[in-house]
């Protein structure tokens, strides 16, 4: 979710961008399963590199809540749904250990919660809230590279976009049901716009 544009400058009333940068055109509509919900710090909603609008948009289910901190009561409502299992996408750090993983039954509904941030402030997010610290990890395994370094500077190597990383997160959820083709392929074009538009190309 973005915020609103800058006043006196015509806004898109669905992505809520300005006219000149709407994401609608480049929303590809992709079925999945897993519920999302991202944590995205208010940093990143400003960001018109973020990529989280453009997810969104594509994704049949996928909850946006922006904040640094949450109260509680209200990060375990948006943390549990009933008959959901949830799963935090979140490597096992040194400074944020993993708690033990439970099982969870074949097929069991999932509820994938993603923390949208640079990597510092996820990692205060992770450790300010000890719900979403103590949620059961899902990492990535050997993120693909990422398209996104033409337009945002990462320090590691297998830094993604928060929409690659959600994408990859739903294929090793779901398998083969989940194409994540066309949404990467809107990403790619968006990162093509966004570095066209700033000269990077």
């Amino acid at each position: 979710m973005n915020g609103p544009p800058a006043r006196g400058r015509a806004a898109c009333s669905r992505c809520l961008r300005p006219q000149a940068t709407c994401l609608c055109t480049l929303a590809r509509p992709t079925g999945h399963h897993t519920e999302v919900l991202v944590l995205q710090h208010p940093q990143e909603q400003r960001q018109a590199k973020n990529s989280v609008a453009l997810l969104r948009l594509s994704l049949a289910h996928c909850e946006v809540a922006v904040g640094e901190r949450f109260a509680p009561e209200a990060l375990q409502s948006l943390l549990h749904r009933p008959g959901r299992e949830t799963r935090l996408l979140y490597p096992d750090v040194p400074a944020a250990p993993a708690p033990p993983a439970p099982a969870t039954p074949a097929g069991a509904p999932l509820r994938l919660v993603v923390i949208d941030a640079t990597w510092r402030k996820s990692l205060r997010m992770l450790l300010e809230h000890p719900a979403l610290a103590a949620l059961p990890r899902l990492p990535l395994e050997a993120p693909a590279p990422t398209r996104y370094r033409t337009i945002r500077a990462a320090r590691r190597a297998d830094q993604v976009s928060t929409l690659e990383a959600t994408v990859q997160a739903l294929a090793m959820l779901e398998g083969p049901s989940f194409d994540a083709a066309p949404l990467l392929d809107a990403f790619g074009c968006f990162v093509a716009g966004v570095a066209a538009r700033q000269g990077l190309v």
